[in-house]
């Protein structure tokens, strides 16, 4: 008796079997394509179609006068938001950036009130004070291996309260026309704060996008152990950055002090929510080694207009509290999801 032997479809040929496995990634590429489009530039179309609603909810919204207003504000929390970047990029953090523009901001005025007028002691006595608290939080977290967040949440303390001591607590009022002019001067129809900002973005750009130090910060971002394999100076690196925080933090709080004609110890409270927001939101991963200052500096502009758009749609500010909240936390969530995926 014989069996019979079923019949069997013909084998697939090696060029059938090559296209059926290339069909799949033909298809997927489109959806690759798109994802990286978005994160690359759905920092910018989101801010687009930000200002766009909030154009059409408010037409006094695109106006230039509003605009100057818009550019004015979010300067002091961009450059506060620079120095951050570069820290957050070393895998870093710094929460003493409100409390270090406090007091850099107290000390800058004190030597333009009163009879005894210095501009140049002024920029040098607040520039030089934000940066030796800098120094001071670098030195702790690089040489001694402190958890960044627990020196700066230290400092933080530390510089509020110098700052109630340098003049028991009181604001000083009272300051030279050529100081204010840093904060509510104008130069070619723009606001000098804006000016700064300008002239701050750029140079740190150039810094981390062609300079060895700039380089160094990333790797070290990236991966400290392989950067300090590869012959860099790590803590020196992690060193500057907060340094680099805190002497922009006494920038800050220099434009500050000019722009509301006097320094309040109370100032800067809260600010460096503000500024991790912008680093957030423009795309910095909180894990270090990536990210742009151009991120950054669309992330300051997105929080400036949220904050301008609902104040004058008469929102209240309890309200763009949340709103921010909420910001930074799909931040956040859209960073994890991107190192899940890749």
């Amino acid at each position: 008796m014989s069996m019979s032997t079923p019949p069997t479809s013909p084998p697939a040929t090696p060029l059938a079997a090559s296209q059926a496995t290339q069909a799949p990634a033909v298809s997927a590429r489109p959806a690759r394509r798109w994802r990286h489009l978005l994160a690359d530039y759905g920092i910018f179309i989101a801010f687009a179609v930000l200002c766009v609603v909030l154009g059409i909810a408010q037409e006094s919204f695109l106006t230039w006068g509003n605009w100057v207003n818009v550019l004015r504000q979010t300067s002091i929390n961009a450059i506060l938001a620079i120095g951050m970047t570069c820290v957050i990029l070393t895998r870093g953090i710094d929460l003493s950036v409100g409390s270090l523009l406090a007091f850099s901001g107290l000390v800058a005025a004190s030597f333009v009130s009163g009879d005894n007028v210095s501009l140049a002691l002024a920029l040098a006595g607040g520039l030089g004070a934000g940066l030796l608290l800098g120094m001071l939080n670098g030195a702790l977290v690089a040489r001694l291996s402190v958890q960044p967040f627990v020196v700066t949440l230290g400092m933080l303390s530390v510089a509020r309260g110098l700052t109630f001591i340098y003049n028991d607590g009181m604001p000083i009022a009272g300051l030279a026309p050529s100081f204010r002019f840093i904060g509510q001067g104008m130069i070619g129809g723009l606001p000098v704060p804006v000016l700064i900002l300008a002239a701050t973005f750029g140079l740190f750009w150039f810094v981390l996008k062609y300079t060895a130090f700039g380089r160094y910060i990333y790797a070290v971002g990236g991966n400290e152990k392989s950067a300090r394999t590869s012959g860099i100076r790590t803590k020196w690196v992690i060193f500057w950055v907060y340094a680099i925080s805190g002497l922009l933090s006494a920038l800050a709080g220099i434009i500050l002090a000019a722009r509301t004609t006097s320094a309040l110890p109370q100032a800067g409270v809260a600010y460096e929510l503000d500024a991790i927001a912008a680093v957030v939101i423009g795309g910095t991963s909180l894990s270090g080694g990536v990210g742009t200052l151009s991120g950054t500096l669309v992330g300051a502009l997105i929080i400036g207009v949220i904050n301008n758009g609902l104040d004058l749609l008469g929102v209240s500010s309890y309200y763009q509290q949340v709103i921010k909240g909420v910001i930074i936390v799909v931040a956040v969530l859209l960073d994890v999801s991107r190192k899940q995926q890749g």
